[in-house]
């Protein structure tokens, strides 16, 4: 009885451990239209107009298509991936995104962005103890 017990819990926690792992979409690659839509959802705090609404969703869909290809490259290439690289190319990219965005949003925004909202979308690393 004590074992079945055990072994169920032991499978729960399995599972459970499996499901968070797996985190938001069941480790499915979130698409760019769903990064934009999350996207814009968390630039809502700016009030951006129609039209630099626009112009931001042009940016990110670049940026996020971008950034999708650099790594099915990087993936394509084979072998260990090359870290120093991909971090030099993403940031890059990131100075690429910041300059378009600077000439969209007002300094009151972009500095906005910069402090909040970017950092919100980064992914949170879970601490492994």
């Amino acid at each position: 009885m004590k074992n079945q017990i055990a072994l169920s819990v032991i499978a729960l926690f399995a599972s459970i451990t499996f499901a968070v792992a797996q985190g938001p979409g069941g480790g499915q690659r979130v698409t760019v239209e769903e990064r934009i839509k999350a996207l814009n959802e968390k630039l809502a705090d700016l009030k951006l107009d129609n039209d630099k609404l626009g112009k931001t969703d042009s940016v990110f869909t670049a940026y996020y298509a971008d950034m999708q290809k650099q790594r099915d490259d990087m993936r394509a290439a084979g072998g260990p991936p090359d870290r120093d690289a991909m971090r030099d190319k993403m940031l890059k990219m990131n100075i690429d995104r910041d300059e378009k965005l600077k000439a969209i949003f007002t300094d009151d925004q972009f500095k906005k962005w910069k402090s909040d909202i970017e950092p919100a979308l980064r992914p949170q690393r879970q601490n492994k103890q």
